[in-house]
């Protein structure tokens, strides 16, 4: 796939609750892929990331559309300070995994923000494809791993019985 087919666009205020609605349902199927529909990694009833998290996310940030042959695909959220960055949301619909549009959407991420030397990012344990994207596509590394023994100093309050998230990092020289 041609990365220049992918388009970064402002998140409208009109499209907030269809982009929360998306980006629960990517995580969703992630989960429902690792576990089946017995899923109890949920932050709210059925949900693998609440709205409330979503929502914080979106306000405290940057949030885009990956947009694609004229249609919503995905959608990505970022903060940036200085030379830091965070990528707190990057989903892709699951119709559209394994099309390179997720790459082409960091890429985009990127050239918006040359000025960011360090990236940051979590993903919980179980989704082996968000590890092996950040890891194997998009050159981040783990540096840490938050669990109920080491939980995140950025989330006080999880409660004991947190499974886990990977912390990752990206250097660019």
């Amino acid at each position: 796939m041609d990365k220049q087919s992918i388009r970064l666009e402002q998140l409208k205020a009109s499209d907030r609750d269809q982009f929360i609605r998306d980006n629960q349902e990517a995580f969703l199927y992630g989960a429902t892929q690792e576990f089946g529909l017995r899923d109890d990694h949920c932050e709210e009833v059925g949900e693998i990331i609440s709205r409330e998290t979503i929502e914080r996310s979106i306000d405290g940030g940057e949030a885009y559309r990956i947009v694609h042959g004229g249609g919503n695909v995905g959608g990505v959220v970022i903060r940036v300070e200085g030379d830091h960055g965070n990528l707190d949301l990057l989903f892709v619909t699951p119709s559209a995994h394994s099309k390179g549009i997720g790459y082409a959407a960091w890429c985009a991420v990127e050239k918006m923000h040359p000025e960011v030397t360090v990236w940051e990012t979590v993903t919980p344990y179980f989704e082996k494809r968000n590890i092996h994207f950040y890891v194997n596509r998009c050159g981040f590394h783990i540096v840490e791993f938050f669990n109920s023994r080491h939980p995140d100093p950025h989330e006080p309050d999880s409660d004991e019985d947190f499974d886990g998230m990977f912390r990752f990092v990206k250097e660019i020289q």
